[in-house]
């Protein structure tokens, strides 16, 4: 009898998880549950398509035909509402019960809302999936004046998206500048004027102590602590997840922050996997739990972890994340894990350019690269090969950087 595979969400995670079982156990069963009303697409496009930059049809991954072709059981609008792992099933909305041999959860999160008053109001929108995108494009279309909150990945994507649709924005970030635990203010800088140049200025020290309505119910202010008042007919909200954890609640699945994972993605039930945002993993270049919620690295945890779900042991996640942001005339990559480390090292290396690299007990963690991307494989492979740059702190900051720098310099110490 064939083993059976339940995967719970068809993001990328949950569909390279289905790719990679198919692929490799050609006569498993598998079925693919997910909430949502439509099957794979590209999420790193769907604000694109919210710019009014791109049509629908390029943003599908999967068509529902490629599940069928493939023998996956894709179950659209199905809301998983128990997880039994004595029993090996899962529960749905509708009653439905699904029995497996190894499980998959790439449930993801939910935009948070803001805890103020009005924060549900017609006209404020959180950006997560396709459906938010079209609501956004057809709101933003129809909006002269904007508000943006989240200073933070997700929050730029709603500046970009308002200086695309020529709607005047206010962002009104908590700090100094964009991105804080990041970027420096000189670093910042530079987004700061790209966005201005499209009719979206940065509020500094400011934030959401409230929302207006109208008689109608939509947003027609944010004020903030300061009792400063910015009229808006559209509010974009990006000031992070809430990891759809709820469903493991009663279970003995370890949480933190997510779902816990080691490094072949397993949970600390034997036949239960987890993968994408939602996990909390053993990150082995960091040799710590971390996370990551970039495209690449959900795609790549989903395929070790159906990998493991076959034959556990057999490959273990070790990932350099990085995540670019191309809304502007100049590039933009962070890599690994830019927000941590002890110590940092920065500096405009020419007009426009700029380079963070954040570093912990004198290793490469992470960065930031506005202008100049040339360096990242350096950088990524110093993260993956645990390089103490100790003392060469600054090499890290030239122009034209490589590796092989790096290892000159050690030979003549």
């Amino acid at each position: 009898m064939s083993d059976s595979y339940v995967i719970i969400g068809d993001g990328i995670a949950g569909a390279s998880a289905a790719e990679t079982l198919r692929e490799e156990a050609p006569d498993a069963e598998i079925t693919v549950l997910t909430d949502e009303g439509e099957s794979l697409y590209n999420r790193i496009l769907i604000k694109e398509y919210a710019k009014g930059k791109l049509p629908e049809a390029p943003i599908s991954i999967h068509q529902e035909s490629w599940y069928d072709d493939h023998d996956v059981d894709l179950r659209l609008n199905t809301v998983v509402v128990d997880i039994d792992v004595e029993n090996d099933a899962v529960h749905t909305h509708e009653g439905e019960t699904f029995e497996y041999d190894s499980l998959l959860l790439a449930v993801g999160g939910t935009p948070q809302q803001l805890p103020v008053g009005n924060a549900d109001a017609e006209g404020i929108h959180h950006f997560w999936t396709f459906q938010d995108a079209r609501n956004i494009k057809e709101s933003v279309e129809d909006a002269e004046r904007a508000v943006i909150v989240g200073a933070g990945l997700l929050g730029i994507d709603f500046a970009a998206i308002c200086g695309a649709q020529d709607v005047e924005a206010k962002y009104l970030m908590r700090g100094d500048n964009w991105w804080r635990y990041a970027l420096s203010e000189e670093g910042a800088e530079i987004m700061h004027e790209a966005m201005r140049e499209r009719g979206v200025e940065p509020v500094f020290d400011s934030g959401v102590d409230r929302f207006e309505v109208d008689d109608d119910g939509h947003v027609e202010a944010a004020v903030d602590p300061n009792g400063e008042r910015y009229e808006c007919d559209f509010a974009g909200v990006a000031i992070g997840l809430n990891f759809n954890t709820e469903l493991v609640e009663d279970t003995p699945i370890e949480t933190e922050d997510g779902i816990v994972v080691d490094e072949f993605m397993r949970t600390n039930v034997d036949n239960v996997y987890a993968a994408g945002d939602i996990t909390t993993f053993n990150d082995l270049i960091l040799g710590e739990r971390a996370k990551n919620g970039s495209w690449g690295s959900a795609k790549e945890q989903g395929t070790i972890a159906a990998r493991n779900m076959l034959d556990y042991g057999s490959d273990e996640f070790e990932w350099v994340s990085s995540y670019s942001i191309t809304h502007f005339d100049f590039p933009f990559l962070s890599f690994g894990h830019p927000t941590l480390g002890d110590d940092s090292v920065e500096a405009t290396t020419a007009e426009g350019e700029w380079r963070r690299v954040a570093l912990k007990d004198g290793k490469v963690v992470g960065g930031v690269l506005i202008g100049d991307l040339s360096p990242q494989s350096a950088f990524k492979q110093l993260m993956r090969e645990g390089r103490d740059v100790t003392g060469q702190e600054d090499l890290l900051m030239e122009p034209g950087f490589s590796v092989d720098d790096l290892a000159a310099a050690t030979e003549q110490q």
